[in-house]
């Protein structure tokens, strides 16, 4: 590579480097924050960008910077927050004479960054007295004869609007389309709050932020109290946190809530009415009230809050709790189904899903996950638990409203313990091995008891030909990643149910990176004296095969698979068949078997 190619390789990057700095310098300034997070900063050559300025800005709140200008990370930041400030004092207003009135809002917006000194101005000159008022400058402006004395402070270049109202007659600009246009006027309010909070904070050195009791989201959550038992008990042990500045540095765009700190977050920028304030309230009550934090368990943390999400949305829509905000997750074909039947369906097609938004913003769920130890003292699952069992009671014996049965369903669950891993095992082998009626006979020797010997008594028997094809296969991943310990509580279940239910004996195929084909063994045999032979690579496949193959297997026996979740994709070829895993593991692909998930 020449020496002149690693020259301009250098100086691109260092521009790209300085452009960075710039929009980093907008970011961390409060004023800036919400207004920054909201528009599209774009830096390339496919679409258009000021020829001899550093940046434009479009209505729908595009910024396109000048990817050929080296410019100082100050002159970037000033350009990026001379844009962000064009949208924010709303000055996409129509006017006779478009380039008067950009020209009337540069000052303005230069004497703004003047004041706040921010960034580094990239002009000559003084600005003109006056600058606070857009339209009395236009109007000047426009009266003026000679506009000489007036330089060019825009950010597009010397006398060029870089203001587009009209990108119709700008081809090569991209239209950027936004479903739920932001209100920038609220965002621009929104951080000169934020940026004067922090300067009290500083000043003082405490926490400015009170609770203000009249807010319209602390109204929404006394009329949880008063008016809607189901929820009443649990939004009374909840703190409503409408900080702006909080909202802004955990980039809350509407509401999110934390379970374990019992804090509701309530964005003002979001700008709420009451019905959609109850709304959404109910929402992140019933987040918290039905432990989806805790739910997770195994599962991507962001596309579970999404399936969360759905169930949730679908059931305020049934019960009428206020109205749900226009861009809220709401979808009929999951209507019926709870969150984990949710999550198994959006997670086939997860690019899909990942570009949705919840209530905090697009990739960033609205369940927080706090500190467990600051509630120590207290037993989240006990409170939630009981509160929400109440509330049912108390909602359904007043006659407070309709109520969809999945959610009377999921709070009945959560009023009693799980069931355990082996408990369910042991209702899969009811499912699948009826009880045998056992005959009484006096064809074999005859018990006696020792009280009265002189009685015989039939013997119970069990017929050759009820025990025919009582089997099922196990299939065993003999990896080294396989816990021992947890293999040797599900070898001693399966013994103990196979027993219980008159199983003679069990297919056992181990599998590594070939299958061994152990043939059948008894129950007792399965958890005493098994022995491990392959301890490489996990390929299960093969076991499955041999079972489907072999002769002497029933076609309709069932199939146990025990496997730490990393092995390869499996076809059972129709047959009925179950996983036994880890708690927390994960498989592969999608199961439709049943999934069983040991503890220790």
């Amino acid at each position: 590579m020449s020496k002149a190619k690693q020259n301009h390789i250098k100086q691109h990057d260092a521009a790209l480097q300085q452009f960075q700095a710039g929009c980093s310098m907008v970011e961390q300034q409060l004023v800036f924050t919400s207004l920054f997070n909201s528009a599209s900063i774009v830096r390339d050559e496919n679409g258009g960008y000021p020829k001899n300025g550093l940046a434009i800005v479009m209505k729908d709140g595009v910024i396109r910077c000048n990817p050929k200008t080296r410019a100082e990370p100050g002159e970037w930041a000033r350009a990026i927050a001379h844009c962000l400030l064009h949208m924010g004092m709303e000055h996409f207003a129509p006017h006779e004479r478009p380039a008067e009135w950009n020209m009337a809002c540069d000052y303005v917006v230069e004497k703004f960054l003047d004041d706040l000194k921010f960034g580094k101005p990239w002009y000559f000159g003084t600005l003109p007295s006056g600058g606070n008022d857009e339209e009395r400058l236009y109007s000047r402006i426009c009266d003026m004869a000679d506009k000489s004395e007036y330089v060019g402070v825009g950010t597009a270049g010397a006398n060029i609007p870089d203001m587009i109202f009209d990108e119709g007659r700008h081809g090569y600009f991209r239209r950027y389309y936004l479903s739920n246009p932001p209100q920038w006027d609220k965002l621009f309010a929104q951080g000169l709050s934020a940026a004067v909070l922090s300067a009290v904070q500083k000043a003082s050195d405490t926490h400015a932020y009170s609770r203000n009791i009249n807010s319209k989201a602390e109204k929404a959550r006394r009329w949880f109290i008063s008016m809607y038992p189901l929820l009443g008990a649990i939004a009374a042990g909840f703190k409503i946190v409408e900080d702006p500045s909080v909202c802004q540095r955990m980039h809350i765009s509407i509401a999110a809530v934390s379970p374990a700190l019992s804090e509701i977050y309530i964005s003002p920028a979001a700008n709420l009415d009451t019905e959609e304030l109850r709304f959404v309230m109910a929402h992140e009550l019933l987040h918290a009230a039905l432990r989806h934090d805790s739910r997770k368990e195994w599962r991507d943390a962001y596309l579970w809050n999404v399936a969360c999400d759905y169930v949730i949305n679908g059931w305020l829509s049934e019960m009428g709790v206020g109205e749900r905000p226009a861009g809220l997750l709401f979808d009929e074909q999951f209507k019926g189904l709870n969150a984990e039947a949710v999550y198994d369906r959006i997670v086939t097609d997860m690019r899909t899903y990942r570009k949705l938004a919840t209530l905090r913003g697009v990739g960033l769920g609205d369940i927080l996950s706090g500190d467990e130890g600051g509630c120590a003292d207290i037993d989240l699952d006990s409170f939630y638990r009981r509160a929400l069992s109440q509330g049912l009671e108390y909602h359904q014996g007043r006659g407070r409203g309709y109520l969809p049965e999945g959610l009377i369903e999921e709070i009945r669950a959560l009023s009693h313990p799980p069931i355990p891993w082996d408990a369910e095992l042991a209702r899969w082998f009811d499912e699948h091995f009826t009880p045998i009626e056992k005959i009484r006979s006096y064809a074999r020797p005859s018990r006696r008891q020792s009280s009265t010997p002189e009685i015989a008594r039939p013997n119970s028997l069990i017929s050759k030909a009820a025990l025919d094809g009582r089997t099922f296969g196990v299939l065993l991943d003999t990896s080294g990643s396989m816990d021992r310990s947890l293999l040797a509580s599900a070898l001693g279940a399966i013994a103990s149910y196979s027993a219980a239910r008159d199983v003679p004996a069990a297919r056992v195929v181990f599998c590594d990176a070939e299958a061994y084909d152990a043939g059948y063994m008894k129950p007792e045999d399965v958890a005493g004296t098994v022995k491990v032979r392959g301890r490489g690579g996990t390929v299960l496949q093969p076991g499955i095969d041999l079972l489907d193959r072999a002769e002497d297997f029933p076609k309709d026996a069932p199939i146990l698979i025990i496997t730490d979740g990393d092995c390869d994709k499996l076809v059972l070829y129709g047959r009925t068949h179950a996983f036994l895993i880890p708690h927390g593991a994960t498989l592969p692909f999608t199961p439709k078997g049943k999934v069983f998930r040991m503890t220790p």
